[in-house]
């Protein structure tokens, strides 16, 4: 199955040259999901060959500007691109009335609907679950209401071994109860267990995304074990005071998050327009977490 995150912005509260504010595209078995949409990103979107006709479900971390102004620009070229299929947001609850503010005075009437589900910055919750993947919010620690995003793959069932089912010859209608699991009964009583024609499909996968924050252990135990964590990092930790006026994280800290939830590679972003080079920021991070990189626009990560 496909679980991929492609970045379309990464830098914090204002854009700088070959920088965009927040935004990030994850690809889930061919489903879109965007998360956050700061300013351009739609220039993005097409800069990088992201459709947004694929994207049903968009997610925004909190209302600061730079996470979700380009979200009414993008409503509105869905709307004159003839879209018709429901579009789901995940948002602070407020954000609706700035939307339909924004809308009513361009006296504009959207042509697809518009579902709103409100996150909850006080507690984690299950915001979808369908056939590929679970999605919690987490509560996380800034000036204003804010919440991450946790995705975290279905169990696939149990893949068959093919050659084996041939030399046995098993009938084509046992194969979805061997997939779940089961085992084969012969037309002449001979069992087969199951383990020896199936092998067990790979574990889960999780994406932690985790947007703007003060570095605060609240959230570690619900983010362990990622696969990809992706970490805001708006500063060197020579900032370390900055960070904690401003409610941020340091690429250090993020580092210091990464060993202590066990992640197994981290991805930071969010980074302060002061810096007009990252090596610095990477040199930080990698100094305690080798295995970090940079969030850098264009690049699609794989989650494996």
């Amino acid at each position: 199955m496909k679980f991929e995150v492609t970045i379309l912005g990464s830098s914090s509260a204002t854009p700088i040259y070959n920088r965009n504010p927040t935004s990030q595209a994850l690809n889930i078995n061919e489903r879109l999901y965007l998360i956050d949409c700061g300013e351009g990103t739609q220039q993005q979107m097409l800069r990088f060959d992201v459709k947004p006709s694929r994207i049903d479900h968009i997610f925004i971390s909190h209302l600061h500007g730079d996470h979700y102004l380009g979200l009414v620009g993008l409503l509105s070229s869905m709307h004159l691109n003839g879209r018709i299929k429901t579009l789901n947001i995940f948002c602070p609850a407020p954000l609706k009335e700035i939307i339909d503010l924004q809308l009513k005075y361009s006296e504009t009437t959207l042509q697809y609907p518009v579902e709103y589900k409100f996150t909850n910055a006080t507690k984690a919750e299950v915001v979808v679950d369908n056939d590929d993947v679970t999605i919690e919010t987490i509560p996380l620690d800034h000036r204003i209401a804010t919440t991450g995003f946790l995705f975290r793959e279905k169990k696939r069932q149990r893949k068959l071994i093919k050659e084996k089912l041939e030399e046995i010859g098993i009938p084509v209608q046992y194969f979805t109860a061997l997939k779940k699991g089961k085992d084969y009964t012969a037309p002449d009583g001979t069992i087969y267990k199951n383990d020896t024609l199936t092998i067990d499909s790979e574990q889960p996968k999780t994406y932690c995304y985790c947007s703007d924050t003060l570095y605060n252990e609240m959230y570690f135990k619900q983010i362990s074990n990622s696969t990809l964590l992706y970490h805001e990092a708006t500063f060197l930790n020579d900032m370390l005071d900055r960070a904690g006026e401003t409610h941020h994280t340091t690429a250090l800290q993020a580092a210091e998050i990464a060993i202590k939830t066990n992640a197994k590679r981290l991805l930071i972003g969010h980074f302060s327009a002061r810096y007009k080079k990252l090596d610095e920021l990477l040199e930080e991070a990698q100094s305690l977490f080798p295995a970090t990189e940079l969030a850098i626009e264009g690049k699609t990560f794989v989650i494996e």
